[in-house]
């Protein structure tokens, strides 16, 4: 999962449910449910999350919304299974791999044409 996100320090819950492509509320729903989720709040109530934050969130929708975990099921794989953060690492290292070669693949076929 590729995010478009800026290297800050916190992130508005606006701008971590587009990354994800998501509603805020499914966002706040998580947060909820997985305490691993601790966003900082203002005294408005705004939400902000850190680069911890939305690396846990890359977890749980990874296993939620690519893998088909259920909540239960997801919330006892991050509590069981140490390796989730590194596959998703790998994952995300793979898909930036596969971006750069189809890149490469393009630019040749561009190339041969000409």
């Amino acid at each position: 999962m590729n995010l478009n996100l800026p290297d800050k320090l916190y992130y508005s819950i606006g701008e971590v449910a587009k990354a994800f492509d998501v509603n805020a509320s499914l966002i706040r729903y998580w947060e909820q449910e997985f305490p691993i989720i601790r966003p900082k709040k203002n005294k408005k109530g705004n939400r902000y999350f850190t680069p911890e934050d939305i690396k846990n969130l890359k977890m749980i929708y990874h296993l939620v919304k690519e893998k088909g975990y259920t909540l239960d099921g997801a919330r006892v794989a991050l509590t069981t299974n140490s390796k989730i953060s590194e596959t998703i690492s790998m994952i995300d290292r793979l898909q930036f791999v596969k971006a750069e070669l189809l890149k490469l693949k393009d630019s040749l076929v561009e190339k041969t044409e000409t």
